[in-house]
Protein backbone atom coordinates (compact mmCIF):
# COMPACT_ATOMS: atom_id res chain seq x y z
CA UNK A 1 0.00 0.00 0.00
CA UNK A 2 1.34 2.92 -1.00
CA UNK A 3 1.79 6.24 0.92
CA UNK A 4 -0.84 8.52 -0.70
CA UNK A 5 -3.29 5.37 -0.25
CA UNK A 6 -2.59 5.26 3.45
CA UNK A 7 -3.17 8.89 3.72
CA UNK A 8 -6.45 9.23 1.69
CA UNK A 9 -7.88 6.73 3.84
CA UNK A 10 -6.43 7.98 6.65
CA UNK A 11 -7.98 11.10 5.39
CA UNK A 12 -11.55 9.83 4.73
CA UNK A 13 -11.63 8.11 8.45
CA UNK A 14 -10.85 11.85 9.65
CA UNK A 15 -13.89 13.35 7.50
CA UNK A 16 -16.01 10.30 8.99
CA UNK A 17 -15.17 11.19 12.60
CA UNK A 18 -15.58 14.83 12.37
CA UNK A 19 -19.11 14.08 10.75
CA UNK A 20 -20.09 12.01 13.22
CA UNK A 21 -18.67 14.10 16.33
CA UNK A 22 -20.87 16.55 14.28
CA UNK A 23 -23.99 14.49 14.80
CA UNK A 24 -23.12 13.73 17.81
CA UNK A 25 -22.81 17.33 19.24
CA UNK A 26 -25.95 18.10 17.53
CA UNK A 27 -24.43 19.38 14.67
CA UNK A 28 -27.40 17.98 12.09
CA UNK A 29 -30.48 17.96 14.67
CA UNK A 30 -29.63 20.74 16.78
CA UNK A 31 -27.57 21.86 20.07
CA UNK A 32 -28.97 21.75 24.08
CA UNK A 33 -31.21 24.89 24.67
CA UNK A 34 -31.99 24.70 20.81
CA UNK A 35 -35.82 24.54 19.22
CA UNK A 36 -35.90 22.06 16.40
CA UNK A 37 -38.36 20.39 14.50
CA UNK A 38 -39.12 16.14 14.67
CA UNK A 39 -41.62 14.18 13.46
CA UNK A 40 -43.44 12.06 15.70
CA UNK A 41 -42.97 8.58 14.86
CA UNK A 42 -44.55 6.84 18.05
CA UNK A 43 -47.21 7.48 20.68
CA UNK A 44 -46.51 5.05 23.18
CA UNK A 45 -48.69 4.43 25.98
CA UNK A 46 -46.49 6.96 28.95
CA UNK A 47 -44.45 8.77 26.02
CA UNK A 48 -44.16 10.13 22.46
CA UNK A 49 -40.86 8.72 20.25
CA UNK A 50 -40.11 11.95 18.19
CA UNK A 51 -37.31 11.47 15.32
CA UNK A 52 -35.19 14.68 15.45
CA UNK A 53 -32.88 14.00 12.24
CA UNK A 54 -29.44 12.83 12.54
CA UNK A 55 -30.36 9.38 13.26
CA UNK A 56 -31.25 10.49 16.45
CA UNK A 57 -34.55 10.22 18.28
CA UNK A 58 -36.17 11.94 21.56
CA UNK A 59 -38.85 11.30 23.78
CA UNK A 60 -41.67 13.31 25.63
CA UNK A 61 -43.85 12.67 28.45
CA UNK A 62 -47.56 12.23 26.87
CA UNK A 63 -48.67 14.84 29.57
CA UNK A 64 -47.54 17.56 27.45
CA UNK A 65 -50.02 16.63 24.08
CA UNK A 66 -53.14 15.11 26.54
CA UNK A 67 -55.56 18.25 26.74
CA UNK A 68 -57.34 18.82 29.49
CA UNK A 69 -60.42 16.11 28.94
CA UNK A 70 -57.45 13.59 28.30
CA UNK A 71 -57.72 13.46 24.84
CA UNK A 72 -54.34 12.71 23.23
CA UNK A 73 -53.81 16.14 20.86
CA UNK A 74 -50.83 13.88 18.74
CA UNK A 75 -50.41 11.08 15.98
CA UNK A 76 -47.65 9.34 14.19
CA UNK A 77 -46.45 11.32 11.41
CA UNK A 78 -46.80 14.88 13.07
CA UNK A 79 -44.58 17.23 12.71
CA UNK A 80 -43.57 19.43 15.34
CA UNK A 81 -41.37 21.64 17.50
CA UNK A 82 -39.58 20.74 20.32
CA UNK A 83 -36.74 21.46 22.94
CA UNK A 84 -33.78 19.72 23.00
CA UNK A 85 -33.10 19.78 26.94
CA UNK A 86 -29.86 16.80 27.18
CA UNK A 87 -28.33 14.93 24.70
CA UNK A 88 -28.58 11.00 24.29
CA UNK A 89 -29.26 9.50 27.28
CA UNK A 90 -28.05 5.31 27.87
CA UNK A 91 -30.93 4.26 25.97
CA UNK A 92 -29.54 6.47 22.94
CA UNK A 93 -32.31 9.29 23.37
CA UNK A 94 -32.48 12.66 23.76
CA UNK A 95 -34.18 14.30 26.19
CA UNK A 96 -36.98 17.13 24.53
CA UNK A 97 -39.99 19.41 25.74
CA UNK A 98 -42.78 20.89 23.58
CA UNK A 99 -43.98 23.04 26.41
CA UNK A 100 -40.58 24.34 26.73
CA UNK A 101 -40.52 24.69 22.92
CA UNK A 102 -43.93 26.58 23.20
CA UNK A 103 -42.54 28.73 26.26
CA UNK A 104 -39.42 29.78 24.02
CA UNK A 105 -41.88 30.65 20.53
CA UNK A 106 -43.89 32.62 23.18
CA UNK A 107 -40.96 34.90 24.56
CA UNK A 108 -39.66 35.25 20.92
CA UNK A 109 -43.20 36.20 19.72
CA UNK A 110 -43.22 38.80 23.31
CA UNK A 111 -40.19 40.23 22.32
CA UNK A 112 -41.12 40.98 18.92
CA UNK A 113 -44.38 42.78 19.87
CA UNK A 114 -42.36 44.39 22.56
CA UNK A 115 -39.50 45.60 19.82
CA UNK A 116 -42.40 46.75 17.26
CA UNK A 117 -44.64 48.60 20.22
CA UNK A 118 -47.39 46.41 19.49
CA UNK A 119 -49.97 45.11 22.18
CA UNK A 120 -50.47 42.13 23.23
CA UNK A 121 -53.82 40.13 25.31
CA UNK A 122 -53.73 38.53 28.58
CA UNK A 123 -56.20 37.58 31.71
CA UNK A 124 -55.78 38.50 34.75
CA UNK A 125 -55.50 35.64 36.88
CA UNK A 126 -54.36 35.98 40.14
CA UNK A 127 -53.99 39.20 43.21
CA UNK A 128 -49.99 39.32 43.91
CA UNK A 129 -47.89 41.79 45.81
CA UNK A 130 -48.17 45.12 44.43
CA UNK A 131 -50.41 44.58 42.17
CA UNK A 132 -51.86 41.11 39.63
CA UNK A 133 -50.27 38.55 37.87
CA UNK A 134 -51.73 38.03 34.15
CA UNK A 135 -51.23 35.08 31.54
CA UNK A 136 -50.15 35.98 28.11
CA UNK A 137 -49.67 33.86 25.46
CA UNK A 138 -48.63 29.77 26.05
CA UNK A 139 -49.22 30.29 29.64
CA UNK A 140 -46.79 32.92 30.19
CA UNK A 141 -47.09 34.84 33.37
CA UNK A 142 -46.54 38.64 33.44
CA UNK A 143 -46.90 41.72 36.27
CA UNK A 144 -49.24 44.08 36.17
CA UNK A 145 -48.30 47.05 39.12
CA UNK A 146 -51.16 48.40 40.54
CA UNK A 147 -50.49 51.97 39.63
CA UNK A 148 -50.55 50.62 36.21
CA UNK A 149 -54.14 48.97 36.01
CA UNK A 150 -56.53 51.62 35.77
CA UNK A 151 -56.49 55.76 35.31
CA UNK A 152 -57.04 55.79 39.02
CA UNK A 153 -56.36 53.61 42.04
CA UNK A 154 -59.02 50.26 42.74
CA UNK A 155 -59.68 49.59 45.96
CA UNK A 156 -60.56 46.82 44.92
CA UNK A 157 -58.31 44.64 42.70
CA UNK A 158 -59.92 41.03 42.90
CA UNK A 159 -63.04 42.44 40.98
CA UNK A 160 -60.69 42.19 38.09
CA UNK A 161 -59.33 38.75 38.26
CA UNK A 162 -60.96 36.93 35.30
CA UNK A 163 -61.20 39.42 33.09
CA UNK A 164 -59.45 39.95 29.63
CA UNK A 165 -57.40 43.09 28.36
CA UNK A 166 -55.14 44.30 25.95
CA UNK A 167 -51.75 45.04 27.27
CA UNK A 168 -48.78 47.40 26.61
CA UNK A 169 -45.13 45.88 27.60
CA UNK A 170 -43.24 48.50 29.26
CA UNK A 171 -40.39 46.12 30.94
CA UNK A 172 -38.89 42.67 29.19
CA UNK A 173 -36.26 40.72 30.23
CA UNK A 174 -36.05 37.13 28.68
CA UNK A 175 -33.51 36.19 30.34
CA UNK A 176 -34.76 36.74 33.45
CA UNK A 177 -38.08 36.00 32.74
CA UNK A 178 -39.36 39.21 33.73
CA UNK A 179 -42.45 40.97 32.03
CA UNK A 180 -43.85 44.13 33.01
CA UNK A 181 -47.46 45.01 31.81
CA UNK A 182 -49.51 48.16 31.44
CA UNK A 183 -53.19 49.09 31.22
CA UNK A 184 -53.01 52.82 32.04
CA UNK A 185 -50.74 53.66 29.32
CA UNK A 186 -53.51 52.72 26.84
CA UNK A 187 -56.41 54.69 28.70
CA UNK A 188 -54.55 57.17 28.53
CA UNK A 189 -53.95 57.51 25.19
CA UNK A 190 -57.59 56.26 24.77
CA UNK A 191 -58.77 59.65 26.80
CA UNK A 192 -56.46 61.89 24.80
CA UNK A 193 -58.14 61.06 21.78
CA UNK A 194 -61.57 61.28 22.84
CA UNK A 195 -61.18 64.34 25.16
CA UNK A 196 -59.54 65.91 21.73
CA UNK A 197 -62.90 65.00 19.98
CA UNK A 198 -65.26 65.45 22.75
CA UNK A 199 -63.85 69.30 23.18
CA UNK A 200 -64.46 69.87 19.81
CA UNK A 201 -68.30 69.81 19.82
CA UNK A 202 -68.91 70.52 23.82
CA UNK A 203 -71.09 73.48 24.71
CA UNK A 204 -72.99 75.47 27.38
CA UNK A 205 -76.73 74.19 26.51
CA UNK A 206 -75.59 71.09 24.84
CA UNK A 207 -77.24 67.67 26.33
CA UNK A 208 -74.44 64.77 26.04
CA UNK A 209 -74.16 61.31 27.46
CA UNK A 210 -71.91 60.43 29.99
CA UNK A 211 -70.74 57.98 32.63
CA UNK A 212 -70.64 58.32 36.56
CA UNK A 213 -66.94 58.42 37.88
CA UNK A 214 -67.15 59.02 41.21
CA UNK A 215 -69.41 60.41 43.81
CA UNK A 216 -68.47 62.86 46.56
CA UNK A 217 -71.37 64.43 49.39
CA UNK A 218 -71.69 67.46 46.95
CA UNK A 219 -71.81 65.75 43.65
CA UNK A 220 -70.85 63.20 41.00
CA UNK A 221 -68.11 63.44 38.94
CA UNK A 222 -69.60 62.31 35.29
CA UNK A 223 -66.94 61.15 32.23
CA UNK A 224 -68.00 62.89 29.52
CA UNK A 225 -65.18 61.25 26.81
CA UNK A 226 -61.82 61.92 27.95
CA UNK A 227 -62.75 64.92 30.39
CA UNK A 228 -65.16 64.92 33.20
CA UNK A 229 -67.90 66.94 34.37
CA UNK A 230 -69.39 67.85 37.84
CA UNK A 231 -73.36 67.56 38.16
CA UNK A 232 -73.84 69.26 41.52
CA UNK A 233 -75.94 68.10 44.40
CA UNK A 234 -78.52 70.68 43.67
CA UNK A 235 -78.41 69.86 40.16
CA UNK A 236 -79.83 66.39 40.73
CA UNK A 237 -83.32 66.73 40.83
CA UNK A 238 -86.04 69.64 41.39
CA UNK A 239 -86.44 67.27 44.32
CA UNK A 240 -84.80 67.12 47.91
CA UNK A 241 -81.80 65.05 47.58
CA UNK A 242 -79.68 64.42 50.66
CA UNK A 243 -76.73 62.32 49.24
CA UNK A 244 -76.01 61.47 45.58
CA UNK A 245 -75.50 57.97 46.24
CA UNK A 246 -79.52 57.71 46.78
CA UNK A 247 -79.82 58.47 42.73
CA UNK A 248 -76.56 57.06 41.82
CA UNK A 249 -73.71 54.47 41.39
CA UNK A 250 -70.56 54.77 39.68
CA UNK A 251 -71.05 53.56 36.28
CA UNK A 252 -74.33 54.58 35.85
CA UNK A 253 -74.98 56.05 32.58
CA UNK A 254 -76.44 59.91 32.59
CA UNK A 255 -77.54 62.15 30.03
CA UNK A 256 -76.98 65.66 31.30
CA UNK A 257 -77.44 69.19 30.17
CA UNK A 258 -73.85 71.53 30.43
CA UNK A 259 -74.35 74.48 32.26
CA UNK A 260 -71.07 75.83 32.32
CA UNK A 261 -68.16 75.16 30.22
CA UNK A 262 -64.96 77.46 30.33
CA UNK A 263 -62.46 76.02 27.49
CA UNK A 264 -59.26 77.69 29.07
CA UNK A 265 -59.65 75.60 32.55
CA UNK A 266 -61.90 72.85 31.00
CA UNK A 267 -64.02 73.10 34.05
CA UNK A 268 -68.04 71.40 32.92
CA UNK A 269 -71.00 72.05 34.93
CA UNK A 270 -73.31 70.02 34.37
CA UNK A 271 -77.49 69.24 34.92
CA UNK A 272 -79.53 66.50 35.62
CA UNK A 273 -82.89 68.29 36.57
CA UNK A 274 -82.02 70.96 33.35
CA UNK A 275 -83.06 67.82 31.28
CA UNK A 276 -86.82 67.83 33.09
CA UNK A 277 -89.78 69.97 33.03
CA UNK A 278 -89.64 71.98 36.10
CA UNK A 279 -92.76 70.61 38.22
CA UNK A 280 -93.23 74.08 39.76
CA UNK A 281 -94.61 75.04 36.30
CA UNK A 282 -97.97 73.44 36.70
CA UNK A 283 -97.94 73.51 40.33
CA UNK A 284 -101.06 75.51 40.28
CA UNK A 285 -103.32 73.69 38.01
CA UNK A 286 -101.81 70.35 40.00
CA UNK A 287 -102.46 71.40 43.95
CA UNK A 288 -105.51 74.39 43.47
CA UNK A 289 -106.45 75.54 47.58
CA UNK A 290 -108.94 73.47 49.20
CA UNK A 291 -107.46 69.89 47.42
CA UNK A 292 -106.36 66.73 49.17
CA UNK A 293 -103.60 65.78 48.39
CA UNK A 294 -101.14 62.98 49.72
CA UNK A 295 -97.21 63.12 50.46
CA UNK A 296 -94.12 61.96 52.20
CA UNK A 297 -92.58 63.86 55.01
CA UNK A 298 -89.16 64.62 54.19
CA UNK A 299 -87.71 67.03 57.41
CA UNK A 300 -89.07 68.76 59.88
CA UNK A 301 -87.77 72.35 61.55
CA UNK A 302 -89.28 74.03 64.61
CA UNK A 303 -92.20 75.52 62.46
CA UNK A 304 -93.17 72.78 60.59
CA UNK A 305 -93.09 69.52 58.19
CA UNK A 306 -92.10 70.33 54.85
CA UNK A 307 -94.23 67.28 52.64
CA UNK A 308 -92.94 66.08 49.23
CA UNK A 309 -96.43 66.15 46.66
CA UNK A 310 -94.40 64.90 44.01
CA UNK A 311 -90.37 64.35 43.43
CA UNK A 312 -89.70 68.22 43.20
CA UNK A 313 -92.62 69.61 44.87
CA UNK A 314 -92.81 69.84 48.89
CA UNK A 315 -95.63 71.82 50.68
CA UNK A 316 -95.23 73.38 54.23
CA UNK A 317 -97.77 72.44 57.10
CA UNK A 318 -96.85 75.33 59.56
CA UNK A 319 -97.34 73.88 63.22
CA UNK A 320 -100.32 76.22 64.11
CA UNK A 321 -102.28 73.59 61.17
CA UNK A 322 -101.46 70.39 62.43
CA UNK A 323 -103.97 70.09 64.91
CA UNK A 324 -107.45 72.23 66.25
CA UNK A 325 -107.27 70.61 69.83
CA UNK A 326 -103.47 70.00 70.66
CA UNK A 327 -100.97 73.15 71.35
CA UNK A 328 -97.99 71.00 69.37
CA UNK A 329 -95.05 72.46 71.13
CA UNK A 330 -92.20 70.79 68.25
CA UNK A 331 -93.60 69.26 64.42
CA UNK A 332 -91.71 66.18 65.93
CA UNK A 333 -94.28 65.04 68.98
CA UNK A 334 -96.52 64.45 66.24
CA UNK A 335 -94.67 63.63 63.01
CA UNK A 336 -92.00 61.89 61.50
CA UNK A 337 -89.23 61.56 58.57
CA UNK A 338 -90.52 59.78 56.02
CA UNK A 339 -94.18 59.34 57.28
CA UNK A 340 -96.77 59.37 54.59
CA UNK A 341 -99.94 61.48 54.89
CA UNK A 342 -102.86 63.34 53.72
CA UNK A 343 -103.18 66.97 54.24
CA UNK A 344 -104.94 69.76 52.36
CA UNK A 345 -103.77 72.81 50.19
CA UNK A 346 -104.13 76.19 51.93
CA UNK A 347 -102.25 78.41 49.73
CA UNK A 348 -100.01 77.96 46.18
CA UNK A 349 -97.65 80.51 44.72
CA UNK A 350 -95.72 79.07 42.25
CA UNK A 351 -93.04 82.04 41.39
CA UNK A 352 -91.98 81.25 44.61
CA UNK A 353 -91.94 78.04 44.74
CA UNK A 354 -94.24 77.69 48.13
CA UNK A 355 -96.85 75.72 48.99
CA UNK A 356 -98.80 75.80 52.29
CA UNK A 357 -100.42 72.75 53.69
CA UNK A 358 -102.81 71.85 56.40
CA UNK A 359 -103.11 68.56 58.62
CA UNK A 360 -105.89 70.00 60.79
CA UNK A 361 -108.37 71.17 57.98
CA UNK A 362 -109.21 67.34 57.12
CA UNK A 363 -111.34 67.11 60.68
CA UNK A 364 -114.01 69.41 61.65
CA UNK A 365 -113.13 72.26 63.36
CA UNK A 366 -114.06 72.47 66.71
CA UNK A 367 -115.05 76.11 66.80
CA UNK A 368 -117.29 75.65 64.07
CA UNK A 369 -118.85 72.63 66.33
CA UNK A 370 -119.45 74.44 69.42
CA UNK A 371 -120.86 78.11 67.86
CA UNK A 372 -123.57 75.79 66.64
CA UNK A 373 -124.54 74.44 69.57
CA UNK A 374 -123.98 76.99 71.84
CA UNK A 375 -124.75 80.74 72.65
CA UNK A 376 -124.27 83.32 74.99
CA UNK A 377 -126.60 82.83 78.27
CA UNK A 378 -126.03 78.98 77.78
CA UNK A 379 -124.87 77.06 80.66
CA UNK A 380 -121.91 74.60 80.32
CA UNK A 381 -120.24 72.48 82.36
CA UNK A 382 -116.20 71.68 82.09
CA UNK A 383 -113.01 71.10 83.77
CA UNK A 384 -110.35 73.31 84.53
CA UNK A 385 -107.76 73.39 82.47
CA UNK A 386 -104.94 76.37 83.90
CA UNK A 387 -105.54 79.15 86.16
CA UNK A 388 -103.54 82.72 85.26
CA UNK A 389 -103.57 85.49 86.97
CA UNK A 390 -106.33 87.39 85.97
CA UNK A 391 -108.80 84.24 85.43
CA UNK A 392 -109.42 80.65 85.27
CA UNK A 393 -109.30 78.47 81.56
CA UNK A 394 -112.48 76.02 81.52
CA UNK A 395 -112.24 73.09 78.75
CA UNK A 396 -116.15 73.17 76.91
CA UNK A 397 -115.26 71.20 74.46
CA UNK A 398 -112.16 69.52 72.38
CA UNK A 399 -110.58 72.37 71.31
CA UNK A 400 -112.64 75.00 72.89
CA UNK A 401 -111.66 76.79 76.34
CA UNK A 402 -113.27 79.92 77.50
CA UNK A 403 -112.16 82.13 80.46
CA UNK A 404 -113.60 82.94 83.23
CA UNK A 405 -112.27 86.37 84.20
CA UNK A 406 -111.56 86.96 88.66
CA UNK A 407 -113.78 89.59 88.57
CA UNK A 408 -116.60 87.08 87.63
CA UNK A 409 -116.02 84.15 89.86
CA UNK A 410 -117.99 85.15 93.12
CA UNK A 411 -120.36 87.99 93.65
CA UNK A 412 -118.98 88.67 96.69
CA UNK A 413 -115.12 87.08 97.46
CA UNK A 414 -113.09 89.78 96.33
CA UNK A 415 -110.73 87.43 94.30
CA UNK A 416 -106.81 88.58 93.86
CA UNK A 417 -105.34 85.47 93.07
CA UNK A 418 -108.03 82.90 90.73
CA UNK A 419 -106.18 79.85 92.14
CA UNK A 420 -107.58 80.73 95.81
CA UNK A 421 -110.93 79.13 94.28
CA UNK A 422 -109.98 76.46 92.06
CA UNK A 423 -107.77 74.47 91.05
CA UNK A 424 -106.78 72.57 87.93
CA UNK A 425 -108.88 69.63 87.04
CA UNK A 426 -111.70 71.15 88.75
CA UNK A 427 -115.31 70.32 87.81
CA UNK A 428 -116.86 73.78 87.58
CA UNK A 429 -120.13 74.74 85.48
CA UNK A 430 -120.45 78.36 83.90
CA UNK A 431 -122.57 80.75 81.99
CA UNK A 432 -121.37 81.99 78.67
CA UNK A 433 -121.32 85.55 78.77
CA UNK A 434 -120.18 86.38 74.87
CA UNK A 435 -118.07 84.65 72.08
CA UNK A 436 -115.53 86.20 69.79
CA UNK A 437 -115.90 84.63 66.59
CA UNK A 438 -113.08 86.64 65.28
CA UNK A 439 -110.66 85.85 67.33
CA UNK A 440 -112.25 82.81 68.68
CA UNK A 441 -112.32 83.30 72.02
CA UNK A 442 -115.27 82.53 74.83
CA UNK A 443 -115.94 85.08 78.04
CA UNK A 444 -117.56 82.66 80.57
CA UNK A 445 -119.09 83.50 84.15
CA UNK A 446 -118.95 81.62 87.33
CA UNK A 447 -121.38 84.30 89.51
CA UNK A 448 -123.29 84.49 86.93
CA UNK A 449 -124.84 81.58 88.03
CA UNK A 450 -126.85 83.01 90.80
CA UNK A 451 -128.28 85.79 91.04
CA UNK A 452 -126.80 89.27 92.17
CA UNK A 453 -127.19 89.09 96.31
CA UNK A 454 -126.14 92.49 96.69
CA UNK A 455 -129.30 94.38 96.80
CA UNK A 456 -130.83 92.24 99.82
CA UNK A 457 -127.42 91.46 101.42
CA UNK A 458 -128.00 93.40 104.43
CA UNK A 459 -131.32 91.65 104.67
CA UNK A 460 -129.92 88.47 104.21
CA UNK A 461 -126.79 88.25 106.10
CA UNK A 462 -126.67 91.28 108.76
CA UNK A 463 -123.52 91.83 110.30
CA UNK A 464 -123.88 90.22 113.37
CA UNK A 465 -125.45 86.92 111.89
CA UNK A 466 -124.19 83.49 112.46
CA UNK A 467 -124.18 80.99 109.70
CA UNK A 468 -123.06 78.17 108.41
CA UNK A 469 -120.11 77.65 105.65
CA UNK A 470 -118.31 75.24 104.31
CA UNK A 471 -114.59 75.65 103.50
CA UNK A 472 -113.83 75.97 99.71
CA UNK A 473 -110.00 77.02 99.36
CA UNK A 474 -107.15 77.86 101.84
CA UNK A 475 -105.19 81.13 101.55
CA UNK A 476 -102.44 82.66 103.69
CA UNK A 477 -104.41 84.90 105.38
CA UNK A 478 -107.55 83.16 105.76
CA UNK A 479 -109.61 81.06 104.69
CA UNK A 480 -112.64 81.34 101.73
CA UNK A 481 -116.03 79.60 103.04
CA UNK A 482 -119.33 79.46 101.48
CA UNK A 483 -122.09 80.87 102.84
CA UNK A 484 -124.54 79.60 100.10
CA UNK A 485 -124.06 79.02 96.72
CA UNK A 486 -123.11 81.98 94.74
CA UNK A 487 -122.25 83.85 98.03
CA UNK A 488 -118.64 83.32 99.45
CA UNK A 489 -116.81 85.03 102.11
CA UNK A 490 -113.45 85.19 104.16
CA UNK A 491 -112.62 84.01 107.60
CA UNK A 492 -109.47 86.35 108.27
CA UNK A 493 -106.59 83.55 110.02
CA UNK A 494 -106.63 86.09 113.47
CA UNK A 495 -110.50 85.59 112.84
CA UNK A 496 -109.65 81.49 112.83
CA UNK A 497 -110.83 80.06 116.10
CA UNK A 498 -107.77 76.94 116.52
CA UNK A 499 -109.00 73.18 117.10
CA UNK A 500 -107.23 70.40 118.36
CA UNK A 501 -107.18 66.50 117.59
CA UNK A 502 -107.24 63.62 119.76
CA UNK A 503 -103.88 64.08 120.68
CA UNK A 504 -104.38 67.83 121.79
CA UNK A 505 -102.06 69.24 118.32
CA UNK A 506 -103.47 72.03 116.73
CA UNK A 507 -105.56 70.76 113.63
CA UNK A 508 -105.18 72.95 110.59
CA UNK A 509 -108.42 73.81 108.47
CA UNK A 510 -109.09 71.78 105.29
CA UNK A 511 -111.19 72.28 102.01
CA UNK A 512 -114.83 70.76 103.03
CA UNK A 513 -114.51 71.43 106.64
CA UNK A 514 -117.88 72.76 108.13
CA UNK A 515 -117.50 76.14 110.36
CA UNK A 516 -119.90 78.15 111.84
CA UNK A 517 -119.03 81.61 111.59
CA UNK A 518 -120.80 85.30 112.37
CA UNK A 519 -121.07 87.97 109.11
CA UNK A 520 -118.24 90.76 110.72
CA UNK A 521 -118.51 93.21 107.79
CA UNK A 522 -120.17 93.90 105.04
CA UNK A 523 -118.60 96.11 102.61
CA UNK A 524 -120.78 96.78 99.73
CA UNK A 525 -117.95 98.81 98.13
CA UNK A 526 -115.71 96.25 97.60
CA UNK A 527 -118.36 94.25 97.63
CA UNK A 528 -117.03 91.60 100.40
CA UNK A 529 -118.16 89.54 102.87
CA UNK A 530 -115.41 89.05 105.78
CA UNK A 531 -116.86 86.42 108.68
CA UNK A 532 -115.10 85.85 112.22
CA UNK A 533 -115.14 82.78 114.34
CA UNK A 534 -115.08 84.44 117.29
CA UNK A 535 -119.14 84.67 117.57
CA UNK A 536 -120.25 88.13 119.30
CA UNK A 537 -117.57 90.14 118.94
CA UNK A 538 -118.45 91.23 115.23
CA UNK A 539 -121.74 92.93 116.00
CA UNK A 540 -119.13 94.97 118.63
CA UNK A 541 -116.58 95.72 115.46
CA UNK A 542 -119.25 96.50 113.15
CA UNK A 543 -121.07 99.11 115.84
CA UNK A 544 -118.05 100.85 116.53
CA UNK A 545 -117.39 101.17 113.06
CA UNK A 546 -121.00 102.77 112.27
CA UNK A 547 -120.91 105.14 115.23
CA UNK A 548 -117.17 106.53 114.40
CA UNK A 549 -118.70 106.85 111.24
CA UNK A 550 -122.10 109.27 112.11
CA UNK A 551 -119.65 110.97 114.56
CA UNK A 552 -117.30 112.14 112.65
CA UNK A 553 -119.29 115.39 110.74
CA UNK A 554 -117.81 118.19 108.87
CA UNK A 555 -117.58 121.94 110.48
CA UNK A 556 -118.49 124.58 108.30
CA UNK A 557 -115.91 125.31 105.86
CA UNK A 558 -113.59 122.52 106.10
CA UNK A 559 -113.47 119.41 103.83
CA UNK A 560 -115.33 116.31 104.80
CA UNK A 561 -113.40 113.76 106.43
CA UNK A 562 -112.75 110.70 104.87
CA UNK A 563 -115.00 108.45 105.65
CA UNK A 564 -113.81 105.22 107.73
CA UNK A 565 -115.83 102.03 106.63
CA UNK A 566 -117.22 99.57 108.63
CA UNK A 567 -114.69 97.47 106.25
CA UNK A 568 -111.24 99.46 107.11
CA UNK A 569 -112.03 99.46 110.77
CA UNK A 570 -112.15 95.54 110.64
CA UNK A 571 -108.69 95.75 108.61
CA UNK A 572 -107.63 97.70 111.69
CA UNK A 573 -108.20 94.92 114.20
CA UNK A 574 -107.24 92.34 111.71
CA UNK A 575 -103.96 93.77 111.77
CA UNK A 576 -100.82 95.46 109.45
CA UNK A 577 -100.31 92.17 107.50
CA UNK A 578 -104.20 91.62 106.87
CA UNK A 579 -104.50 95.08 105.43
CA UNK A 580 -100.76 95.00 103.66
CA UNK A 581 -101.83 91.75 101.83
CA UNK A 582 -104.98 93.38 100.94
CA UNK A 583 -103.39 96.29 99.09
CA UNK A 584 -100.74 94.11 97.54
CA UNK A 585 -103.64 92.48 96.19
CA UNK A 586 -105.80 94.97 95.13
CA UNK A 587 -108.15 95.09 92.46
CA UNK A 588 -106.43 95.07 88.86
Amino acid sequence: MTTETVKSEQGGMDSFAALFEASVSGGEFGKEGEIVQGTVVAVQRDNVIIDIGGKSEGMIGLAEFTSADGTVTVKAGDRIDVYIESRENDDGLVTLSKEKADKMKVWDEISGACERDELIEGTISQRVKGGLSVTIKGGVKAFLPGSQVDLRPIRNLDKLIGQTYQFKVIKFNKKRGNIVLSRRVLLEKERDEQKTKTLETLEEGKVVHGVIKNITEYGAFVDLGGIDGLLHITDMSWGRVNHPEELFKVGDEVTVKVLKYNPETERVSLGLKQTQEDPWSHAEEAFPPGKKVHGKVMSITDYGAFVELEPGVEGLIHVSEMSWTKKVKHPSKLLEVGQELDCQVLEVDAKSKRISLGLKQLEPDPWTIFTEKYSPGDKIGGKVRSITDYGVFIGIEEGVDGMVHKSDLSWTAKVNNPADLHHKGDDVEAIILSINHDEKKVSLGIKQLWDDPWPNIFNELPPGKVVDTKVVSLVDYGVFVRIREGVEGLIPTNELVERKDETDAVKPYEIGDEIRAEIANVDSQDRRLTLSMRIGEGVAIAAKAEKQRVSVAPKKGEEAPRATSIGELIKQKLGDKLVKKDDDKGEE
